[in-house]
């Protein structure tokens, strides 16, 4: 009896200590275990400037089973999912793979697996016929745990054909290390990769809710303790105009075929269409294009190898605002600014041989013709290279030559750059590239990064290049390069002058650029957001402009440059392709022809109008095009066609 009465003395005094002292590890311990299943919210839209949709949502039929109905069964649920595959008429194995959990052991590579929530049902197809997906609720004995369910699928309807598919962007899948670092991102959800998708990605895609369930030892679901509905996106209203996107983009694909049928290979384009006053981008098309709708339930392998092949001119690649290109005689508006900078009398005379020599190298005109002396205005409409070349050189000698220190203020350099060529517009699309205006600085910069290769090359020669009169070309560059490649040169200077040598640009600086002459002296920031509107409540909010900044064109000269402009489409480069064009819709610009080693001519065709009232800025430009005024002009033409008929 003392025994038991001490061994009961003992349990009571350890459970008193349990209840008293320990009771909160054992309530930590005997706690239900949960689990906070993040809920997407349905994205807002983008529209263009009349409110068509270019990105919208759609219902998509999805089929899911329970993932305890698979984990209770004796086969993880194969003959079940065996037999909703043979009612949706799809591959077995396409969804038996979407019953394991990427990383889970025994699971097939992605994305054949489900990369999502193990506490949410399977998703085993998607977008599936809504009559077959039905049959199967209707026979729970034959399917258990089986639902069918509407979901939002994001969609791209192509208004009047539009494709615009390098500025809307595309979603993917989010990573895990997303995931991580951001608690709103679960790992099914879909976020932006690319463009407009990927640029207002947080204010389209919500708040999501979140749904707190509890779990069994095994993670299955067995309760919810509480629920937060997510909130929409917003809508993102662009500067886009649908009726000009797809003008762009069909006067971009006619141009380019009729130039192949030519003999030119025209394999690129794009075409920029720009609000001179505010920046408001109108189009932005690029060629090759493909249709956004693509990446609907998931790119293939197949098509996304397609999509970036090299072979298929990279259709992913926006040439509109990610391919840096020679500007060519684009160029020379800037090239007239900085050689009045640089003490040239705005109303003088300039000769222009066919020729004209520095050092031992002439550099010629593209037509290899001489003319009569003339201002910078002719010079601009018949687009003389020699007069170019002849005040670059004579600048570069004025500030030192080969003698100049890599900071000094070289006038071609400082309006360029003060124009927007060399560095990112600010455009609101990731994936700008920044372009290139190859000064002192850089020149240095470059040698040093590539002076062992150059250097190497210098010995070896080029092999591998059959053309061997091109391969002793490179490797006399080679030697001259390995030696003094850090050097800016005279004729570094002249081919600056004219948009060639390592100056390189994109259509849409381009566009910027003669914006600034149009608009009498301002450099836009580029926007296609103009707008975030409230899906519920219809509340908008505009979207902040960009920076705006005086360019460095006096007034005298930017209204010397705009008649200069003007004169080249009625009597100069410009007029074959703008021949008959509405008189109540005058034209002014500029063509380009730039030459490209190893490669054919690209064509360049940048414009603005009505050159007295000045609105719309249009760049067009076609690698392997042939001259400007055969090619990128004619694109321009039907552009500004559809711009006059919108008045």
């Amino acid at each position: 009896m003392l025994l038991v009465v001490l061994a009961f003395g003992a349990l009571v005094g350890r459970l008193g200590q349990v209840q008293l002292l320990g009771h909160e590890d054992f309530t930590t311990v005997f706690s239900l275990d949960t689990r906070t299943i993040v809920v997407p919210a349905l994205r807002g839209r983008i529209l263009d400037r009349h409110g068509r949709p270019l990105a919208d949502n759609r219902a998509s039929t999805v089929v899911t089973v329970e993932r305890r109905v698979l984990s209770e069964s004796s086969d993880r649920g194969e003959a079940l999912v065996r037999r909703v595959a043979g009612v949706l008429g799809l591959p077995a194995a396409d969804l038996l793979g979407r019953t394991w959990l990427c990383g889970e052991e025994g699971a097939p590579p992605a994305p054949a697996c489900w990369a999502g929530s193990p506490q949410v049902p399977v998703p085993l197809a998607e977008d599936v016929d809504p009559t077959k997906a039905l049959s199967l609720v209707e026979q729970p004995e034959r399917f258990p745990g089986v639902a069918v369910e509407s979901r939002p699928l994001r969609t791209y309807p192509r208004p009047l054909r539009v494709s615009a598919a390098h500025t809307l962007g595309y979603l993917g899948q989010v990573t895990q290390t997303e995931v991580d670092g951001q608690g709103d991102l679960a790992a099914e959800d879909l976020v932006g990769r690319a463009g407009l998708e990927q640029q207002y990605d947080d204010v389209l895609r919500g708040t999501p809710g979140r749904t707190v369930v509890t779990v069994d030892p095994r993670g299955l679901v067995t309760g919810v303790v509480s629920r937060t509905d997510p909130v929409p996106g917003r809508d993102l209203v662009t500067s886009l105009d649908a009726t000009v996107q797809a003008a762009a983009e069909r006067a971009l694909a006619t141009g380019m075929a009729g130039a192949r049928k030519r003999g030119w290979a025209a394999d690129t384009g794009a075409v920029v269409v720009l609000d001179a006053r505010s920046g408001a981008v109108a189009a932005l098309a690029s060629a090759p294009a493909y249709d956004p709708n693509v990446w609907n339930g998931g790119v293939s392998e197949d098509a996304y190898a397609r999509l970036t092949d090299p072979r298929a001119g990279t259709p992913l690649l926006s040439r509109a605002v990610g391919v840096e290109l020679a500007p060519a005689s684009t160029i020379k508006p800037a090239s007239v600014t900085a050689a009045v900078r640089a003490g040239n009398p705005l109303g003088g005379r300039y000769p222009c041989p066919a020729a004209y020599t520095i050092g031992n190298r002439a550099f010629h005109n593209y037509e290899t013709r001489a003319h009569d002396p003339m201002s910078f205005h002719r010079a601009i409409v018949i687009s003389c290279d020699t007069v170019f070349y002849r005040v670059a050189d004579q600048s570069w000698k004025a500030l030192g030559g080969l003698r100049a220190d890599a900071g000094v203020r070289d006038p071609f350099v400082e309006v360029t750059t003060g124009l927007g060529l060399g560095s990112r517009t600010g455009i609101d699309l990731p994936g700008e590239a920044p372009g290139r205006i190859p000064d002192r600085e850089w020149r240095r910069a470059r040698w040093e990064a590539t002076r062992n290769d150059t250097c190497a090359r210098a010995k070896s020669g080029y092999p591998d290049i059959i053309d061997r009169s091109r391969a002793a070309y490179l490797q006399t560059v080679a030697r001259e390069n390995c030696a003094d490649g850090w050097q800016f040169r005279a004729g570094d200077a002249a081919n600056f002058a004219i948009g060639q040598g390592d100056v390189a640009v994109t259509p849409l600086q381009m566009a910027v650029m003669y914006a600034a002459f149009a608009n009498g002296g301002t450099v836009v920031t580029p926007r296609i957001g103009a707008s975030l509107v409230d899906p519920v409540s219809g509340r908008s909010q505009k979207v902040a402009a960009g920076l705006r900044r005086e360019a460095p064109v006096p007034p005298k000269v930017g209204a010397y440059v705009r008649s200069a402009l003007r004169e080249a489409v009625v009597s100069g480069t410009g007029r074959a392709a703008f021949s008959g064009m509405a008189s109540d819709w005058p034209v002014a610009g500029k063509t380009g022809t730039g030459e490209v080693l190893g490669k054919r001519d690209t064509s360049w065709f940048v414009s603005y109008a009505p050159a007295h009232r000045p609105t719309w800025v249009v760049s067009a430009v076609v690698t392997q095009g042939g001259t400007g005024g055969s090619t990128a002009a004619p694109v321009a033409r039907v552009v500004h066609e559809t711009l006059r008929d919108l008045r």
